[in-house]
């Protein structure tokens, strides 16, 4: 069965620095692209970055660029997102996301939460 279970969202003032992480079961996050994804507060889903199955392409949406480095650590079957000198506009749920055999799968969460 496929999981994904990401942790380390939290409460941080602007300009401070949090690593999410996705520890994924059931498949190789080796073998698939890893994506992460965010979602605010009266907005649609947002993409944010993604790593390749290969792990030497890693992409991200123009406002986190410079900002968030996306890795993977493969002995521990797990993608980080580490997210420094963030904004308000960062508040959101973060999710990891990926497609297995063809279907897509997204973990529950985690809430990142950016104060003035």
């Amino acid at each position: 069965e496929v999981q994904l279970v990401e942790s380390g969202g939290g409460l941080v003032q602007s300009g401070g620095s949090l690593r999410l992480t996705c520890a994924a079961s059931g498949f190789a996050v080796s073998s698939v692209a890893m994506h992460w994804q965010r979602q605010s507060p009266g907005k649609g889903l947002q993409w944010v970055s993604n790593i390749s199955s290969g792990g030497t392409s890693t992409s991200y949406v123009d406002s986190v660029k410079g900002r968030f480095t996306v890795s993977r650590d493969n002995a521990k079957n797990t993608v980080y997102l580490q997210m420094n000198s963030l904004e308000i506009e960062d508040t959101a749920v973060y999710y990891c996301a990926t497609v297995v055999e063809g279907r897509n799968y997204r973990g529950q969460g985690t809430q990142v939460t950016v104060s003035s």
